[in-house]
């Protein structure tokens, strides 16, 4: 072979390889960053695509972000410990589960004036509201328990012992609801009529599960673990499908059933993208660079934007001591194509 045409060749090959590769890329990058000065931890927030309102839990209070343009719109003030954001349009109310006072907050989701507060059990976390049983659902983490209440009346009408420490929990809205043990390594499947435990499907392969999200047209169930996997069960019968790679300090998942992307927030600063070929294939698309700390997220169904919160900080976690947070540094990352 000439060297003329070994060399053409070569580039050929190269172009074509870069090329592929772009093919393999979802598209999804840094759209713009929102800062928020006030100061404090994070967990959840909630992207509210009908309103145009973001909300974040920081600290001692939830900040409300236009979602268009990222200015600052409001607060909710004394929600300690704040973990949780959930809004009822048709009520005209959201709640926020706060840790340290265990209790809910009930606000006005127009004015954000304190309605009532709402007594569960200890260290409330996740929030969430299940459209089949018209409940809403508080996972207890110190309790061991999930506090079900009526929004209408706002009055906690069941408790549910779990046996260990629920972490998040999600609907199939159908009359099950799912949620995850983060000390037992499970995912219990409750009644959402009668308020008790159906099954527990111990995760093969999965340490500390924390975000969950679920498609349900395939009945799959998307479990993030510490171990650096996503874990994929079959919601009807427990039965792992399969198990993926993802970054390390992953404690949000979100599924997007209109792109067919499962996405996994991890603490170590990427966003690892799977793609649902199928009700029992999925491949890892993309980990997309994020920021250190970025370890909760939501997602916006309609733009299909995700937004994850983290800050800077002055030191790693070293040996079980958690990073120094530099204030004034809070913010909120949106991601998109």
């Amino acid at each position: 072979m000439r060297k003329t045409t070994a060399i053409a060749l070569l580039l050929f090959n190269f172009c074509a390889a870069i090329h592929a590769d772009a093919q393999t890329k979802t598209g999804i990058h840094l759209l713009r960053t929102d800062k928020i000065y006030s100061h404090g931890g994070w967990d959840y927030l909630l992207a509210d695509h009908p309103s145009q309102k973001l909300y974040v839990s920081h600290g001692t209070q939830v900040n409300i972000l236009n979602e268009k343009t990222g200015d600052s719109i409001g607060v909710i003030t004394n929600t300690v410990g704040v973990h949780g954001i959930l809004i009822m349009h048709d009520l005209k109310k959201g709640y926020t589960s706060n840790g340290k006072t265990g209790d809910v907050s009930v606000f006005n989701s127009n004015t954000n004036a304190l309605i009532k507060r709402i007594k569960t059990g200890e260290n409330p976390d996740a929030i969430f509201y299940d459209e089949f049983s018209k409940k809403i659902y508080v996972c207890n983490g110190h309790s061991l328990a999930i506090s079900v209440i009526d929004p209408v009346t706002d009055k906690v009408v069941a408790t549910i012992p779990l046996g260990g420490k629920p972490e998040t929990a999600v609907s199939d809205g159908k009359g099950k609801i799912f949620v995850n043990l983060e000390d037992k390594s499970e995912v219990l499947s409750i009644d959402a009529k009668a308020f008790k435990v159906l099954q527990r499907f111990k995760l093969e392969g999965g340490e500390e599960p924390a975000g969950l999200a679920i498609d349900r047209l395939t009945s799959r169930l998307f479990v993030g673990c510490a171990n650096k996997l996503l874990v994929v069960l079959d919601a009807q019968t427990g039965k792992k499908i399969t198990s993926l790679p993802i970054g390390d300090g992953s404690d949000g998942v979100a599924f997007d059933p209109e792109l067919k992307l499962v996405y996994s927030s991890n603490g170590e600063g990427t966003l690892t993208v799977i793609k649902e070929i199928s009700a029992n294939k999925f491949i890892v698309a993309e980990n997309i660079k994020t920021a250190q700390g970025a370890r909760t997220l939501t997602l916006d169904y309609t733009t299909h934007h995700i937004f994850m919160p983290t800050s800077d900080f002055k030191t790693a976690e070293i040996e079980g001591k958690k990073a120094i947070r530099i204030p004034g540094t809070f913010r909120v990352l949106e991601y998109g194509k």
